[in-house]
């Protein structure tokens, strides 16, 4: 089966999500960035600063050519992945690609900022981001699934997911 790629803005829960899609499909979950960071033996930030944004972004893209080679993942992407055209070709190439689409303003709202670089400048640059980014992430998007907060929309997250990938 095709990989379930999900993408969208840092903190709008694709991890969350990833995790329980891939507990009720019985298919591993990666992470993007949890694995840059295991791979690295270091967090992002401090990939950040010691190497800079375009050292981050070669890894990801690396991390992308070995996933186009596997089946049946659950990746949850980076916020920035999509916007590497090769990267998110190469993950699109054999997945399907869903947008987790959470109000920016309400994102930042309810994230803990401090292990985010590209957080540090506050709510309006943030919602400034989310702006730039959605007409990347709809070009991307085989789905665009708005979200809502709450354990409940979560539930209802992974069940219209499941829905798509299960007719598919």
């Amino acid at each position: 089966m095709k990989n379930i790629v999900l993408i969208g803005m840092m903190g709008c829960g694709k991890t969350t999500v990833g995790r329980l899609l891939a507990r009720r499909l019985g298919r591993e979950l990666v992470d993007t960035d949890a694995l840059i960071e295991e791979r690295e033996s270091r967090s992002i930030p401090d990939i950040f600063a010691q190497d800079g944004e375009g050292r981050f972004r070669a890894l990801e893209l690396e991390l992308c050519r070995e996933l186009d080679e596997q089946r049946d993942l659950i990746i949850a992407c980076g916020g920035g992945l999509p916007t590497q055209d090769e990267a998110i070709a190469a993950l699109k190439e054999n997945g399907v690609v869903f947008w987790l689409d959470r109000d920016p303003g309400k994102t930042y709202d309810a994230l803990d900022v401090s292990g985010r670089p590209l957080a540090q400048s506050g709510r309006e640059d943030f919602v400034r981001r989310y702006q730039d980014r959605a007409p990347v992430y709809r070009r991307w998007a085989d789905y665009i699934i708005p979200c809502a907060d709450g354990p409940k929309a979560v539930e209802a997250l992974i069940s219209t997911i499941y829905l798509e990938v299960s007719e598919a």
